[in-house]
Order: structure tokens, then sequence, then C-alpha cells
């Protein structure tokens, strides 16, 4: 798992870098002259013909240099970046749409690399339920599963000491569900301790039997049918809503395969987005689809980058985690009020309704991305 986290932050750095046209360090001399590559004429920093630079480094150090900005995309531009990204956010976004791109990371850069990075550092993180607490919750579930199936017992010898007393074909029918009832539980609790490590817990509920095993409705061809809470021997579910509570009852593995998901499908947050942000500005003139395709890259690369701290402070124990958890909260508003004031030239009152509008939106694109994600990694 280590393994392909690592390789996951190494693509991202790579797709990163490959979606940006190469430029020099600022205020490094380059030699002019002919092209090592292409053997043309060169009069700059790059080869007019090939791209390449003119300056050709030869050293251990560049050498560690370069793998600096393959895989983190390490150069001037990231610290101009991320400093206006958290402090000035409208600007950055302005300024980009207006065409000032060259001393920037391109918002699909940083995003597709902070993705990257964010599932990374999450993958290291402790899960909030130690092998300890997973024991006493086992423990716990099978403890309920024996005072269910005691409770199953008791009602099946309450069934059958009436049907000795008065018997009746519909006694035998209660009977013989009580007593399958009985067997399902021993088989469920069996198995919760056979799988005690891997934190399973099939089965029915104590007290399920408390429908009444012997709860029968007269229909109006005078049939009665039995019935009896939480199960259906004849039949089994089907489709997404009955897979997805089947992959429930592992949580551990439901779990995985979410973040696998999410970690996969985190880009679709952007196509998502983009038609409610459009919505704000649909009688306002002079912006475009890309202009708000912007301001939502930018905006998601910040959440990202908030979110891992706010991960990263909930270990810290006492008040600390707790104060750095709250300000990232109210984070959230300010930084969507300030980057929607600064990127669209907005006044206080225009700016602050469209924030607010905006984060209603936020929870319906939150609504649907995880129906999306839980249809995606547990309905199939």
């Amino acid at each position: 798992m280590d393994i392909e986290g690592a390789g996951g932050a190494v693509t991202g750095g790579l797709v990163a870098g490959a979606i940006e046209t190469p430029t020099g360090k600022a205020g490094e001399v380059h030699a002019h002259g002919v092209c090592s590559d292409c053997g043309a004429q060169t009069s700059g920093n790059f080869c007019a013909e090939c791209g390449q630079p003119t300056h050709v480094h030869r050293t251990l150090l560049h050498l560690g240099e370069e793998l600096l900005h393959g895989v983190m995309h390490f150069d001037a531009r990231i610290w101009r970046t991320l400093p206006l990204l958290w402090l000035n956010p409208g600007r950055l976004t302005r300024e980009w749409v207006e065409g000032k791109r060259s001393r920037y990371v391109s918002p699909l850069a940083i995003f597709l690399f902070t993705l990257f990075v964010m599932f990374f550092a999450l993958s290291f993180m402790p899960h909030p339920e130690s092998k300890t607490g997973e024991a006493a919750d086992m423990s716990e579930r099978i403890a309920a599963q024996r005072v269910g199936l005691a409770e199953a017992e008791k009602a099946l010898v309450q069934l059958r000491a009436e049907s000795a007393a008065q018997p009746a074909p519909t006694m035998q029918m209660a009977i013989n569900a009580g007593q399958k009832l009985v067997d399902d539980r021993r088989a469920a609790l069996a198995r919760l301790e056979v799988e005690q490590r891997d934190g399973r817990a099939d089965g029915l509920k104590p007290g399920s039997w408390q429908a009444s095993i012997k709860d029968m409705a007269t229909g109006e061809a005078g049939e009665t049918k039995l019935k009896v809470v939480g199960q259906d021997a004849n039949k089994e579910g089907h489709g997404v809503g009955a897979t997805v509570l089947k992959k429930l009852q592992n949580p551990d593995l439901a779990f995985y395969k979410l973040q696998q998901t999410m970690y996969k499908f985190a880009f679709l947050l952007v196509p998502l987005s983009i038609p409610f942000v459009a919505l704000l500005f649909l009688w306002k003139r002079g912006f475009t689809l890309y202009d708000h395709g912007v301001y939502v890259l930018y905006s998601l690369t910040f959440m990202a980058m908030l979110l891992m701290l706010m991960v990263l402070s909930a270990t810290l124990a006492g008040w600390l985690g707790q104060i750095v958890i709250t300000l990232g909260v109210l984070a959230v508003p300010v930084h969507m009020f300030a980057q929607m004031k600064g990127a669209y030239s907005l006044s206080w009152f225009s700016a602050l309704w469209r924030t607010t509008a905006l984060l209603v939106f936020c929870n319906i694109v939150v609504g649907l991305f995880v129906t999306a994600i839980v249809y995606l990694g547990l309905g199939h």
C-alpha cells in the first residue's frame, strides 16, 4: 500500500509537470551557441527548434534538483503560488485568467498534485480504531449475539409449550420459523468467534425475534403468513442497495474501497462544481466557463490542503488540535468570499450573497460526489 501511495505521488508530480510548459529559473544564466540535442543555433535560454534548455548540467546535485522539480514541481513558481493561494486567492485567480501565467503553477497542475499528496499523506494516518478497540468491539458483538441467541431459544421454548397445550397448524409453522432463527443465530455466533480478528459482524441483532415469531396476518383468502423481522429465507437481495449493504458487512474492506475510489475519482468535483459557479454569474457578461474552472481548481486545491492540515491537527491531543480544526472550518467561507470578491472584482454585498449561495451549492456537490463514490466503490 505504501509503494502504491509513493507511486501515486510520483505520478501526480509527473502529470503536473507534463501539462505545463517548462521554463527556466529566474536569473539563471545559460550558455548560448549550439543546442546539444538538435544542433540548431541558439540565442536564448531555450532552443527555438526543440525547446531544450541551452545550459545542460552534469552534476549530482542537479540530478537531485531535477528529481525534486519533476516529482514536486519544485521551482520558484510554487513559492509565488502558495502564498497567494492562501492569503490572496482572488488575485491569483484573476491574474491567471488575465494571462499572467509564467510566474504561477497552473490551477490544474497544483490541483492534481495536491490530490496525490493528500491521499498519499492520509494513507499513513493511524486508523481511528486501534487493535485493542477492535478486539473489544468484537467481544461486545459476540456477547450481543449470545444474548440474542438466548432470547430466541427462550421464545422457542415458550412456543413449544403453547403448542403442547393448544396444538394448531399455525403454531407448528411458528415453531419451525423459531427453530430456523435459533439455527441462524448459532451459525452467526460461530462465524463471529471464528472471524473475530476480521472485524466482521454478520448475523441478526438481538431482539429481532420480538417481531414475534408467531405474529400472524390473515389475508382475504384466509391464508396465514409468518413474519420474522430481519430475514427473508426465500429471497436474496439484488441491485446496488443490496450490494452496498453486503459490502458494508466488512467495514475495513468497505472503507478501503471507498478510499481508493475517492482517490481515483476526486477530479469529478471539478465538473460537478463548475455549473453551480456559472449559475451565480448567469446574467453577468464577461465571464466564461474557463474562468469558473480556474476558480474551482484553485479553491478545491486550498480545501484539500486545509483538509490535510485539519486531519493532522486531529492527531494532536488537547485544545491545540481543536483550535486548529475550528479555525480551519471558519476559514472555508472566508477563503471562498475572498477569492470570489477578488477574482471577479465584486463589491462586498455581491460577493457575500454569492458566497452564501455557493456554500449551499457545495453541500449539493458533496452529496452528489459521495453518492457517486459509494456507487462506484461499493455498488459493483
